[in-house]
């Protein structure tokens, strides 16, 4: 076992580190970051755990979202991507998506506004007739040195864009929800731990995180399962567009495996938790971060 202070290898093709870099809008670009996040690991081997399954994953256009969407078209299956208005990156991750010989529809708008999750929906079950699985995955983060630098703007903006969306969405699409289909929801390691520089944004991840527990308790009679993933310090594009250039450089590094983790580390879980093998798991978290021990 590695001791504290000593290096604790990264695996192939995952670098340890990232240089400095900032970008100024939220929810940041993909195709503007140095070293571009892995979304698929060189070698993973789908085997059909989503054969024509349709998929709704939100914020599926760069990070997490990308690595999910490419993950289940591996897996077999179509995806609608619902994203904000980061066009190039949805058009990349839509091709990555048909080169695994699958159909991907972008939906841009924002998911804060129930119009736009009721047309998501809509346009999803007239395409495809029906929904298996609902990734709720869409979330804005802002840095905040000081508690009363919180606005009430950015406050009811991280609000609306990171758990009313997924009320709305989620209400919406359970209507179209056959039994055995599955929903999981992006909460994060700050939902367990806070942040002190993230507060709005840990508070989000902590209501996701009762969200996930209270409806999974409430659709199981539906035969629908609901569970969550809590990732760590991910390299996505949320990074570089909410921290300091130099915090940036750091990210990650005071985790137990020294490094940030890239997508394609976590968007296998999302594939356990949408498939047949996580059949007997409803309200529960799955915690890819990195090594740190959380409770719950």
């Amino acid at each position: 076992m590695a001791t504290k202070n000593k290096a604790v290898p990264a695996p192939k093709g995952k670098p340890k580190s990232q240089p400095a870099q900032h970008q100024r809008r939220q929810p940041g670009h993909e195709h503007r970051m140095e070293p571009q996040p892995e979304y698929i690991r060189e070698g993973y081997v789908g085997s059909g755990k989503l054969r024509d399954k349709v998929a709704i994953v939100t914020g599926g256009d760069s990070g997490i979202g990308r690595a999910v969407a490419v993950h289940f078209a591996r897996e077999g299956a179509n995806v609608v991507i619902a994203y904000y208005n980061e066009h190039k990156d949805a058009e990349q991750t839509q091709q990555l998506v048909r080169q695994e010989g699958r159909e991907c529809t972008l939906l841009a708008g924002d998911l804060g506004k129930v119009t736009f999750c009721k047309k998501v929906v809509a346009a999803t079950v007239k395409q495809y007739g029906r929904i298996d699985i609902l990734v709720n995955n869409a979330a804005e983060q802002y840095y905040s040195k000081e508690f009363t630098e919180l606005s009430d703007a950015q406050i009811e903006k991280t609000f609306n864009s990171n758990i009313f969306s997924m009320f709305y969405i989620t209400r919406e699409a359970v209507e179209h929800m056959p039994i055995d289909s599955a929903i999981v929801n992006t909460t994060s390691v700050t939902a367990y731990r806070g942040s002190p520089h993230l507060m709005d944004y840990a508070s989000t991840k902590g209501a996701i995180l009762a969200f996930t527990r209270s409806l999974s308790g409430n659709l199981i009679e539906k035969g629908i399962r609901v569970n969550g993933v809590a990732p760590g310090p991910i390299w996505t594009p949320l990074i570089p567009a909410s921290f300091p250039a130099e915090k940036v450089k750091k990210f990650g590094k005071d985790q137990p495996m020294k490094r940030a983790g890239q997508p394609s580390e976590v968007a296998p879980c999302y594939v356990f938790l949408a498939s047949e093998d996580a059949s007997y798991m409803t309200g529960q978290v799955l915690h890819p971060n990195g090594g740190e021990i959380i409770g719950g």
